[in-house]
């Protein structure tokens, strides 16, 4: 039998994904067996499967010890490595200046030493996070980009700081800006580019196409050129819509590739630029909230842009 009480970071969560998180040992079918059965209960009482915990509440399991014990005291993040670039930090967030080559999320290449691991080990070693006090949170990033593209990333210390970012996220209240290097002159200095991806988990590339098909979704990327020379054009892109690839290959289905990708430009046209790598960077991000963001409502109006991008001081 195992008693547990509701945090402040556990608060507000479904009881079954409360208890998946909290007794990973613990087999999804046998949870619900046990809730059904009556074998978990919140505050004394019996509970069901959509129900929420609230912080205070105590959640009692009556289950086989083997089911109830945690991992290994060795946590994963405590492999990663310590550097991390940190562009702005409070009690609540983190922004991060994600070098190149650096993966997110763990992947089947790497799974020790992603930028995850490293804030969760420096939160950790800060005494600003212990697994051992919480049930189920972690702190998380709320948003991602690819291991080749530098920039900023968004960290959440709390699960109320990771519930109203992400909200914001999706209803695109956080505003995106990128640098890149793209082969040729564009057509007009800014405009709106619309189209519609699909993604191809095999190949792990994407797809444009101006027509609607199944299984794609609608993308919009905003440009701004900044300057022009030879046969580059440095531009400033807003993203719209966050899709995986979307600025490279939207892009690219243009006739305007970034210099140094070789996924979705050739390496033909990147031979002998001297860039062996894909020239784009999350530089500037703005809070722009339109609605109550709560205990983070300090950060609306807020603007954060890196001091210095590789390629755009190159140019």
């Amino acid at each position: 039998m195992k008693r547990v009480i509701i945090g402040k970071n556990d608060a507000g969560q479904r009881i079954d994904r409360f208890l998946t998180k909290t007794f990973p040992m613990l087999p999804v079918s046998m949870m619900y067996k046990y809730i059904r059965q009556k074998d978990i209960k919140v505050n004394g009482k019996r509970c069901h499967i959509a129900d929420r915990v609230c912080e205070g509440d105590t959640v009692t399991v009556y289950a086989p010890d083997e089911f109830l014990e945690q991992p290994a005291s060795k946590y994963e993040f405590q492999y990663a490595g310590t550097k991390l670039d940190i562009v702005y930090e409070d009690e609540n967030i983190l922004l991060l200046n994600k070098p190149v080559g650096l993966l997110v999320h763990p992947d089947d290449t790497e799974y020790r030493d992603t930028l995850i691991f490293r804030v969760q080990r420096y939160l950790y070693e800060k005494g600003e996070y212990s697994p051992d006090d919480e049930n189920s949170f972690v702190p998380a990033l709320v948003n991602r980009i690819d291991r080749n593209t530098c920039g900023i990333v968004i960290a959440a210390k709390t699960a109320v700081a990771l519930r109203i970012l992400n909200e914001k996220l999706r209803k695109r209240e956080i505003e995106k800006y990128y640098l890149c290097i793209v082969h040729g002159h564009m057509e007009k200095p800014e405009d709106t580019l619309h189209g519609y991806l699909e993604k191809n988990e095999s190949q792990n590339r994407v797809y444009i196409s101006d027509r609607q098909t199944r299984g794609a979704r609608t993308i919009a990327t905003r440009y701004r050129v900044l300057r022009e020379k030879n046969d580059l054009s440095l531009l400033e892109i807003e993203l719209l819509t966050g899709r995986t690839h979307q600025i490279r290959a939207h892009l690219a289905s243009i006739g305007h590739p970034l210099l140094g990708d070789g996924k979705y430009g050739t390496n033909a046209q990147n031979k002998g630029s001297g860039f062996s790598k894909q020239a784009l960077c999350s530089y500037r991000l703005k809070f722009a909230f339109e609605s109550d963001a709560e205990d983070l409502q300090y950060l609306n109006g807020k603007e954060f842009t890196l001091p210095s991008v590789w390629f755009a001081d190159e140019f």
